[in-house]
């Protein structure tokens, strides 16, 4: 398929909430979510939102590295992961802080504040409803990317700003 543009972070579809997609409609998906795998991946990305290549509806992809998944996730997680109107339906009162980036704030990292387990539900590519427990990094993704869909990046979420700045920057310091 193709690789699309990134926005980035000043364009207002950023901050938008996006609409969700009819259960009719999902069959018109598939080339929008083949263009997202490989805009995703072209990136060097581990996830990205539809409204990051300017499409104000509820889908997101994600492949999480081999090396950051756990043992459940091995069971679940093969190849990249669709999600069309994703939810969280439950998450820990347990916090962790971890850094961030994002496609579309690119060379910035941030150390941001997300629930360490969630439980989500979505509709696959398929159409399939789906129900998945998520831990560490599987969690951090998805929170981000579901973020993006409810208008929100990532330096809305941190507490200490202290803690944001450019890579090469903060590599040196």
């Amino acid at each position: 398929m193709a690789v699309r543009e990134i926005i980035r972070m000043g364009n207002p579809i950023l901050a938008t909430i996006s609409h969700p997609i009819k259960s009719d409609d999902v069959g018109t998906l598939p080339g929008i979510i083949q263009d997202m795998i490989d805009t995703m991946r072209a990136a060097k990305g581990v996830g990205l939102a539809a409204p990051q290549i300017g499409l104000n509806i509820r889908v997101l992809v994600f492949e999480i590295p081999a090396s950051r998944q756990t043992d459940s996730d091995r069971e679940t997680l093969i190849g990249p992961q669709v999600l069309i109107n994703p939810r969280i339906i439950q998450f820990s009162e347990e916090v962790e802080f971890e850094w961030e980036g994002c496609l579309s704030i690119p060379d910035i990292r941030g150390e941001v504040p997300r629930h360490s387990s969630i439980e989500y539900d979505a509709i696959d590519a398929e159409g399939n409803n789906l129900r998945r427990n998520a831990f560490g990094f599987h969690a951090r993704v998805v929170q981000h990317e579901l973020d993006h869909l409810d208008g929100i990046l990532y330096p809305e979420r941190m507490s200490n700003l202290r803690q944001f700045g450019f890579v090469d920057e903060l590599e040196e310091n």
